[in-house]
């Protein structure tokens, strides 16, 4: 059953939407703002009635510390106002309230308005789910193509995938910058209506983690006797294999447009060109460095170092996971990003098991 919260400082009111709501909704009849954010601290309701005119924290107050937080911002609410004020009300959209309702209000209006928009939201999920899980197919397909052209690295994509869902989650945890991965929301997974949990990881971080399986596209453009050489590279097959970089962005680019992908398709382009630049700037393929580098290819750059170190390739063996992350260790501030390094120390006992998972 869908959670409602009620919110208004008069007690009539707020029996005249209980009595309304309650037979098809669980409803939480609160007489102040402050009630309401110390039962949020619990409980997340699937939309809120706000009145306005409230004393201590009024409705627009109320309003703006709900859009400045991460955690509540996309609760819908509704304004309760008791009189009819066009100031008020344009006010109210431009601030982000979903509806307006002028008091005294019936049952009927209260619930059908409801209805409306709970059942509006209830479509825009279904749609989007469809459109995650379309997206989603057309990522395995494009991934696949990759790893079975590439003979040597055998399901990298699988076992990076496992291990940037870990260092993301680290991060976040640790409020590393945790302001940018927040900007990694795509416009089909966290902006769903009655997503609030930012902690959720198979929510928030899905569609980014799902984009970076793209970050090896532009070897598809690489020549096969390059790709599966068993012996080192030349010093040319090596400029050659560098091209990756830059024909994943070239791919990408022609992707976007047919597959209305945006900000999935933006963070997917930044995997993919910038996940060999490094902190140093000796990288490839534009020699960016420090944080110039954008933070998609700094997560990259390490999830993809580790697999690529405790992997067998055609020049190595594959190195223990403890002479890995000393590697690693030793490339904080010069291969890469320094706070991300400590992250990764911090948590590089996942990594193991999560490779093990793709074996």
């Amino acid at each position: 059953m869908k959670k409602n919260f009620v919110v208004d400082d008069n007690s009539i009111n707020l029996t005249t939407a209980e009595e309304a709501l309650s037979q098809q909704y669980q409803v939480y009849s609160l007489k102040s703002a402050e009630f309401m954010f110390e039962y949020l601290k619990s409980v997340i309701p699937d939309l809120i009635l706000l009145n306005i005119q409230m004393p201590d924290i009024d409705g627009f107050e109320a309003l703006k510390r709900l859009k400045n937080s991460t955690q509540y911002a996309k609760i819908p609410v509704i304004f309760l106002a008791s009189k009819n004020d066009p100031a008020a009300e344009a006010l109210s959209f431009e601030m982000g309230v979903i509806d307006f309702i002028t008091k005294p209000f019936s049952a009927p209006l209260l619930l059908n308005r409801i209805k409306t928009h709970l059942n509006v939201e209830d479509i825009i999920r279904r749609r989007t789910n469809k459109l995650v899980k379309q997206q989603n197919n057309l990522i395995n397909v494009l991934a696949n193509m990759i790893e079975n052209r590439d003979k040597l690295t055998g399901r990298h994509i699988e076992r990076t995938t496992e291990c940037m869902k870990i260092l993301l989650n680290a991060m976040f945890e640790r409020g590393v910058h945790a302001d940018q991965i927040k900007e990694w929301e795509t416009d089909i997974t966290p902006s769903l209506p009655g997503f609030h949990d930012v902690n959720d990881m198979s929510t928030l971080f899905e569609a980014a983690v799902s984009s970076s399986r793209l970050h090896d596209i532009g070897k598809i453009a690489i020549k096969d006797f390059i790709l599966n050489k068993s012996e080192s590279l030349t010093d040319d097959e090596y400029e050659m294999m560098k091209t990756h970089a830059l024909e994943g962005e070239r791919i990408i680019d022609s992707i976007t447009p047919e597959s209305g992908g945006g900000i999935f398709f933006q963070n997917a382009k930044l995997f993919a060109g910038s996940h060999h630049e490094k902190w140093d700037g000796t990288g490839y393929p534009r020699g960016l460095s420090g944080t110039n580098i954008p933070l998609q290819g700094r997560v990259m750059a390490i999830v993809d170092v580790y697999d690529a170190l405790v992997s067998d390739r055609s020049c190595k063996k594959a190195f223990t996971h403890e002479k890995t992350v000393e590697i690693i260790r030793e490339g904080k501030g010069t291969y890469f990003d320094p706070q991300l390094v400590d992250v990764f120390l911090e948590i590089h006992n996942k990594f193991p098991e999560a490779e093990l998972m793709c074996q």
